[in-house]
């Protein structure tokens, strides 16, 4: 295995490798492209099945990240980290401080944060060592999934106006997969708006509570997708939709909070032919990096752009998505097509801008 084997390396800047053998720390660190600014992006602690398996995800998502700040405006270029492990049986103080100190490495072009099996907890713990961590209640904002909830709201009202011809909620069936912080936040959020739920999470005791919370019916994990309903909300892991799922799909939409539910680009075509609008995740849940603009600035070494309002930058993902779908239908493309363009083409504008 190598970097340049895998299929989702992409011309990425940097990818480093680290270890720490006291603590058994066994981390990749993927920086696809500072042409924008230093690179942000969280830090996803999980068993994977194997180190080809934990490369390929690094390269793709902070392939995203690179994507997701370029639209976002932020200044900020895209990176991801992975550390490989059961974080219930591997995580430690004395693993988390190894692994700030490798960070501190990389600290004036990489930032890192929250992610799956990595808290805001863990950021406290991480930023005891390292200034170079995002998403702290002591220094932040806290939680960043907050701000990605929020920012997914806006976004499905894009969908709303563009698939549905309206502007509320109120008996708009939505299937959130995935109860994390992220997608239970989403579900309050929609509850408000009257939205009605069908919710699926591979742990029963959250589905049992969000069933009574949220007046919802539920789904397996591995079926909800299938569910007959308006939105499919993705809010869990990645590469969630392939060819079989697509062919199951009972939806008009889907949008979510979840990093890269596409096994692979190229199926926005296929979601287009079945009529199923989707919502490019790098754009509908920029949310987390919105809120944390502040908190980014603060960091070493960092001179982000002034914001407005952070609610005012939220709502901005409505409009954002607004426009990608207008313009897909334009051109008679997909969103994810015009998405990825644009993106591409803010990263390339800054890169051979002159210094």
């Amino acid at each position: 295995m190598t970097v340049w084997q895998s299929q989702r390396f992409d011309d990425h800047e940097q990818v480093t490798f680290f270890s720490d053998g006291p603590t058994r720390l066994r981390a990749i660190v993927a920086i696809h492209s500072t042409a924008l600014g230093p690179a942000i992006g969280g830090t996803r602690f999980w068993p994977y099945p194997d180190d080809a398996s934990a490369l390929d995800d690094v390269l793709r998502l902070s392939r995203a990240m690179s994507y997701k700040c370029a639209l976002a405006g932020v200044g900020l270029g895209g990176g991801k980290a992975v550390i490989i492990g059961d974080p219930a049986r591997r995580k430690t103080t004395a693993l988390l401080h190894a692994y700030a100190r490798h960070v501190n490495r990389i600290g004036s072009y990489f930032s890192t944060g929250e992610d799956v099996g990595f808290s805001v907890a863990d950021c406290e713990t991480m930023r005891q060592v390292t200034p170079y961590v995002a998403g702290t209640t002591s220094a932040g904002i806290g939680d960043p999934s907050v701000g990605t909830a929020q920012g997914v709201l806006e976004g499905m009202k894009a969908v709303l106006e563009a698939r549905f011809e309206r502007d509320d909620f109120r008996g708009v069936h939505v299937a959130v997969q995935g109860l994390g912080n992220v997608g239970w936040r989403l579900c309050e959020l929609l509850q408000s708006a009257g939205a009605r739920l069908t919710v699926a999470d591979i742990r029963p005791e959250l589905v049992a509570r969000a069933a009574e919370r949220f007046r919802a019916e539920t789904a397996a994990p591995d079926a909800i997708h299938a569910v007959a309903a308006d939105i499919f909300a993705p809010c869990a892991l990645g590469g969630v939709i392939g060819r079989a799922t697509i062919d199951a799909l009972r939806v008009k939409a889907i949008a979510g909070g979840a990093n890269n539910p596409l096994v692979s680009e190229d199926l926005a075509e296929a979601l287009a032919r079945r009529g199923i609008l989707f919502a490019p995740d790098f754009v509908i849940n920029a949310g987390g990096v919105l809120s944390a603009a502040e908190e980014l600035a603060a960091i070493p070494g960092r001179r982000l752009p002034k914001f407005p309002p952070l609610a005012e930058r939220l709502a901005n993902i409505r409009t954002k998505l607004r426009d990608i779908f207008a313009c897909a239908r334009a051109e008679g493309t997909t969103p994810m097509a015009v998405a990825v363009r644009q993106a591409k083409e803010a990263i390339a504008c800054e890169a051979s801008a002159p210094a």
